[in-house]
C-alpha cells in the first residue's frame, strides 16, 4: 500500500498541528478534545473496528447546537489545508530531475515525436501555429471565499520557503510563525458567503487569477517552450507568437442568468482595460529601471532624437499613455466624463513601442538584454493585449430569433417564426448581402429584444482582441448562426466575430454534423468565417440527459463527424470543449482526455472551459499554472502530430451495443421511475444547495420543474455530497453487466488496451466509483428518506456495488485504483475528515427540514450545514 510522500505527510502534519493550536485557543481545550475524539472514532470506523461506527454516530448526535459549528469548521479547515499541501506537493521541484515540473517536459515530448518520424520543420510549424484558448467560467462551484483563497496562497508560499535544506533555525521559526498567524486568521474568518457574488465580482475574480498567477507563469512557460523548440528544431518562437490565449464567460454568459445585462458586460470590458493598464504600468516601471543603455538604432533615434537614455524616453511616453488609459477606464466605470485623447486602445499602440525597443537592442548587439524582462512584457502584450482577457458572449438561440422576428413583424414582412428554415436563410442572407440597415430609426422593440440589441451594440464597440466567441446555446440550424451575425452587423459590428453553435443534448449532438454541413453549404457564410469555424460541445447537459456512457460516445461521434464535414468543405475546425471539473461533466485528467479525442479533431487548435474551483487547482499558483500550460500544450501538439488510431468497426459496434443499454437503463430510472425525483430531493441536499451563495446564476433554469430543469452543476453537486455519485455511473452498470453475460468481456479488454477513448472512459469511471461510499449513502437514506422510497435507494446501491465489480473485472484488478496508488492514498487520508462531515450533514439536513416545516431553523444549524457542504466539496476535491 503506497503511503504519502514523507515531505507531503510532514506538511499535512504541520498544518494540522497549527490548526489544532488555533482551536485550543478558541473555542478551547474541551472543543479540541471532542474534535480529536470524533477524528479517532472516524479512523477506527474506517478500519472497521467493532462498534466504532456506532461510537462515531453517537458522538455526533450528542453535539449541542453551539458545538456544531466549531466541529464542522475544524474538519472543513483541515481538508482545505490538506488540499493546499497536496497542491504545493504537485509542483515542488523534483530533485535531480531534468525538469523542475512534475509533468512530462516539452523537450521530452518533442523528442518522442521526432522519434516517430516528425520532421523538425513540421514540428516548428505546428508549434508556431498552435492556438490553445482557456475560457474561465464562474460556474457556481468555487465554494471557497476569495478572502480565504488569498490566505491559502500565502500559506503555500510559506510551505515553499520551508522546502529548503539550508534554513537557519531562526529563519525556519519565522516562517512557521507566519503560517501560525495565517491559519489563526483563517480559523477566525467566516468561510461562508452570505451574498451571492455578482457577475462583475466573478469577473474581478477571473482578473485576479491573471494578476496573481498567469501574469508570471505565462512568460516563463513561453520561455521554456521557446528553449525546447530551439533545442528540437534549431529555431525558436517568433516574438509575436501567442499559442496560449485566455478568454472568459464571467460577465458575458447570459444564458439562463438574468443578472448578466449589457451594462454588466460593458462594465467588465472596462474593468479588463483598467486592470491591464495597471499591470502594464508595473511592467513599464520595472523596464525603465532595466533599460538604462545609451546605444540605440537609427530607427529608435528617429523617434527620440539625441536623448542620452533613449529607451527610457520611449518607455516614459508609454507610461504616460498607460496612466491616461487607466484614468479613462476608471472614469467610464464610475460613470464620469472620460477623456479618451492619447489613450491606448488598439493592441498595436502598446506593442509597437516595445517592439521598437526590442529591435534596437538586437541591432546594437544587446540581444541578452532584449531577451530579458522586455521580451516577457512583449509576450504578455501579445497574449493578454490591452483588454486583458477575451470576453465570450453566450445567449440562447431563441432570444436572437425573437429579435429578428420582431424586426420582420414591424417591417410587415411576415411572421418570421412561422417561416421554414429555407425561407429564414434566404431572408437572412439577402439582408446580410444588402448595404442598407434593416433596423428602422423609430422602432421601439420589446424589453427583451432591446436587451439583445444593446448587448450587440456593446460588443460592436470593442476591438477584435477584446472578443472571444459569441456562443449560441440550444443552436440546431444555420439560421441560429445567421441571426446573430445579422444582429451584430445591424449594431455596427465592423469585423467578423466568431459565432459558435453549442450542441449539448443528445439530440443536438446527433444533429450537429448535418446542421454544420447545411451552414458550410452557404457560400456567403464560408466567406464570412474565412474557412475557420469553432463548434462547442457541451458535456454536462448531454450527460444529465443521457447518462455518462451514452454522452461520452455521442460526443466522440459528433466530433468525428464534424471533423469530416469541415474537411469536406476545406474548413479548419476548432472544437470548444465545455467540460466541467467532475467526470459527470466531462472532467478528469486533461492530457488523457485530449489524447483520446478522435483522430484529426485536435488540429493544432483547442478551446476548453475551466470552471469554478478547477481554475484554482490548475492556475491558482504561478508554478501550478506553468505546469498546467505545459500539460495542455504537450497534449495538443501530440494529439495533432501523432493522433490515436481510429476505432475498429467491431469497437464501434460494441459501443453502440453498450450505449443502447446504458441509455435505456439511465432513463428508466431518472425519467421514468415514479419515486426517483422524490428520492433525489429527500436523500441529497439538493433543496438546501440554494443556501450556499455560490455564483451569480440561479441553480435552476426554470424556478419550478423536476430534474430536467435543474442545472447540471447542482445535479452533480447533490449526488457527490452524499457519495452516491449517481450521474457518473448510472446506466454503465447495466451495460457492463450485460456485456459480461453476453461473453463480450474479452472484446472490452481489447478495446481498453488499444483504444485511448475507451481506456480513458473506464479510468474516469473507476475514479468516480472510488469516491462513492455505500455506507455513507445508506446513512443519508436512513436519516432522511421516508420508508416508502427506500427500496429504490437499496436497488441503486446494489447497482453501484455491481458496477464496482464490473470495472474491477474489466481492469483485472482486486481493488479500485490499484494503478493509481497516490490518488487512492489521498482519498484514504481524507476519509476520517470527510466522514464526520457527511454524518453531520445528514443530521443537520434532518433538523433543517423538521424546523423548516414548522418554524425557524436555528442560525447555528444553518451555518453548520453550509460548512459541511463546503467541507465535503473540499474533501472530494470538486463540487459540480
Amino acid at each position: 500500500m503506497t503511503e504519502l510522500h514523507p515531505d507531503l505527510r510532514e506538511n499535512v502534519r504541520l498544518l494540522g498541528e497549527l490548526l489544532g493550536q488555533s482551536i485550543r485557543q478558541y473555542p478551547g481545550q474541551d472543543c479540541f478534545d471532542l474534535i480529536e475524539e470524533i477524528r479517532a472514532a472516524a479512523k477506527a470506523d474506517r478500519r472497521q473496528e467493532s462498534g466504532s461506527g456506532q461510537r462515531l454516530i453517537q458522538l455526533l448526535s450528542q453535539l449541542q447546537d453551539d458545538q456544531l459549528l466549531p466541529v464542522t469548521r475544524a474538519f472543513n479547515q483541515f481538508l482545505n489545508l490538506a488540499n493546499l499541501a497536496e497542491q504545493y506537493h504537485g509542483v515542488r521541484r523534483k530533485r535531480g530531475h531534468q525538469s523542475d515540473l512534475m509533468v512530462e517536459s516539452l523537450g521530452e515530448v518533442f523528442e518522442r515525436l521526432q522519434g516517430k518520424g516528425i520532421s523538425a520543420a513540421e514540428l516548428h510549424q505546428r508549434v508556431r501555429e498552435l492556438r490553445i484558448e482557456f475560457v474561465l467560467t464562474a460556474h457556481p462551484t468555487e465554494v471557497t471565499r476569495r478572502t480565504l483563497i488569498l490566505k491559502y496562497d500565502e500559506m503555500s508560499d510559506c510551505i515553499a520557503r520551508l522546502d529548503h535544506d539550508d534554513l537557519l533555525p531562526a529563519e525556519r521559526e519565522e516562517i512557521i510563525q507566519r503560517l501560525r498567524q495565517l491559519i489563526t486568521e483563517a480559523w477566525h474568518t467566516d468561510e461562508i458567503r452570505y451574498e451571492r457574488p455578482t457577475a462583475v465580482d466573478e469577473a474581478k475574480w477571473g482578473f485576479a487569477v491573471i494578476e496573481n498567477s498567469l501574469w508570471q507563469a505565462l512568460p516563463r512557460f513561453l520561455r521554456s517552450l521557446d528553449q525546447a523548440l530551439v533545442a528540437a528544431t534549431g529555431d525558436g518562437l517568433p516574438m509575436d507568437a501567442a499559442p496560449i490565449r485566455m478568454a472568459s464567460w464571467m460577465g458575458g454568459d447570459r444564458d439562463g442568468n438574468p443578472n448578466v445585462t449589457h451594462e454588466v458586460s460593458q462594465q467588465v470590458f472596462l474593468l479588463g482595460r483598467w486592470m491591464a493598464a495597471d499591470l502594464y504600468l508595473r511592467d513599464i516601471q520595472a523596464l525603465r529601471a532595466e533599460l538604462s543603455m545609451w546605444q540605440a538604432s537609427d530607427e529608435l533615434r528617429a523617434q527620440v532624437g539625441d536623448s542620452r537614455e533613449p529607451y527610457r524616453t520611449v518607455l516614459a511616453g508609454l507610461r504616460e499613455r498607460l496612466v491616461k488609459t487607466r484614468d479613462w477606464a476608471e472614469a467610464r466605470i464610475n460613470g464620469e466624463p472620460a477623456d479618451a485623447t492619447g489613450i491606448l486602445f488598439e493592441n498595436s499602440d502598446l506593442t509597437e513601442p516595445l517592439e521598437l525597443c526590442y529591435r534596437s537592442l538586437v541591432d546594437c548587439g544587446l540581444e541578452t538584454v532584449a531577451n530579458g524582462p522586455l521580451l516577457d512584457t512583449l509576450r504578455r502584450a501579445h497574449t493578454f493585449g490591452l483588454p486583458l482577457i477575451r470576453l465570450d458572449i453566450r445567449q440562447e438561440a431563441s432570444r436572437h430569433a425573437e429579435a429578428v422576428a420582431e424586426m420582420v413583424d414591424y417591417l410587415e414582412l411576415g411572421d418570421y417564426l412561422a417561416w421554414t428554415e429555407e425561407e429564414r436563410q434566404r431572408f437572412l442572407i439577402r439582408e446580410l448581402q444588402s448595404r442598407r440597415p434593416l433596423i428602422p430609426r423609430d422602432w421601439q422593440p420589446s424589453e427583451a429584444v432591446r436587451e439583445v440589441l444593446a448587448t450587440c451594440e456593446v460588443v460592436a464597440g470593442q476591438t477584435p482582441e477584446a472578443l472571444g466567441s459569441y456562443v449560441i446555446s440550444m443552436a440546431s440550424k444555420p439560421s441560429d448562426v445567421l441571426n446573430v451575425i445579422l444582429l451584430l452587423r445591424e449594431s455596427g459590428m465592423k469585423h467578423p466575430m466568431r459565432v459558435v453553435p453549442l450542441f449539448e443534448t443528445l439530440d443536438d449532438l446527433t444533429g450537429a454534423p448535418d446542421a454544420m454541413a447545411a451552414l458550410f453549404a452557404l457560400d456567403w457564410y464560408r466567406g464570412y468565417c474565412r474557412d475557420h469555424q469553432e463548434v462547442m460541445i457541451g458535456y454536462s447537459d448531454s450527460a444529465k440527459d443521457a447518462g455518462q456512457m451514452m454522452a461520452a460516445w455521442a460526443q466522440y461521434q459528433a466530433q468525428e463527424q464534424l471533423t469530416e464535414v469541415a474537411g469536406r468543405y476545406g474548413i479548419h475546425l476548432t472544437l470548444f470543449h465545455g467540460r466541467g471539473g467532475t467526470v459527470g461533466r466531462g472532467g478528469g485528467p486533461a492530457n488523457r482526455a485530449i489524447l483520446s479525442q478522435p483522430p484529426g479533431s485536435v488540429n493544432g487548435s483547442f478551446r476548453i472551459t475551466e470552471q469554478g474551483e478547477m481554475i484554482r487547482f490548475k492556475f491558482g499558483l504561478p508554478r501550478l499554472a506553468e505546469q498546467s500550460l505545459t500539460l495542455y500544450t504537450t497534449a495538443v501538439i501530440e494529439a495533432t502530430l501523432s493522433p490515436p488510431p481510429a476505432p475498429e468497426p467491431e469497437w464501434r459496434e460494441a459501443m453502440d451495443w453498450l450505449t443502447e443499454r446504458s441509455l435505456k437503463a439511465y432513463r428508466e430510472v431518472v425519467r421514468e421511475h415514479p419515486d426517483f425525483v422524490p428520492y433525489f430531493r429527500q436523500a441529497t441536499p439538493e433543496q438546501a444547495l440554494g443556501k450556499l451563495a455560490l455564483g451569480s446564476r440561479p441553480a435552476r433554469r426554470k424556478p419550478s420543474g423536476g430534474v430536467e430543469s435543474l442545472r447540471a452543476i447542482p445535479w452533480i453537486f447533490a449526488w457527490t455530497q452524499m457519495r452516491m455519485m449517481l450521474p457518473s455511473w448510472l446506466g454503465s452498470d447495466v451495460a457492463l453487466a450485460q456485456a459480461a453475460e453476453a461473453g463480450r468481456l474479452p472484446l472490452l479488454k481489447d478495446m481498453r488496451a488499444r483504444w485511448p477513448f475507451f481506456r480513458t472512459y473506464v479510468d474516469m469511471l473507476e475514479m468516480v466509483l472510488a469516491k462513492s461510499d455505500l455506507r455513507i449513502a445508506s446513512y443519508y437514506e436512513k436519516t432522511l428518506v421516508e420508508p416508502g422510497l427506500r427500496p429504490l435507494g437499496e436497488d441503486l446501491r446494489q447497482r453501484l456495488a455491481g458496477c464496482i465489480e464490473q470495472v474491477k473485472a474489466l481492469k483485472e484488478r482486486d481493488t479500485l485504483l490499484q494503478d493509481e496508488p497516490v490518488f487512492a492514498h489521498s482519498l484514504r487520508v481524507r476519509n476520517p475528515y470527510t466522514d464526520p462531515l457527511h454524518y453531520l450533514q445528514a443530521e443537520l439536513l434532518r433538523r433543517d427540514r423538521e424546523s423548516g416545516e414548522g418554524g425557524q431553523v436555528p442560525e447555528m444549524v444553518e451555518r453548520a450545514l453550509k460548512v459541511t457542504m463546503a467541507g465535503i466539496a473540499a474533501g472530494m476535491r470538486n463540487t459540480g
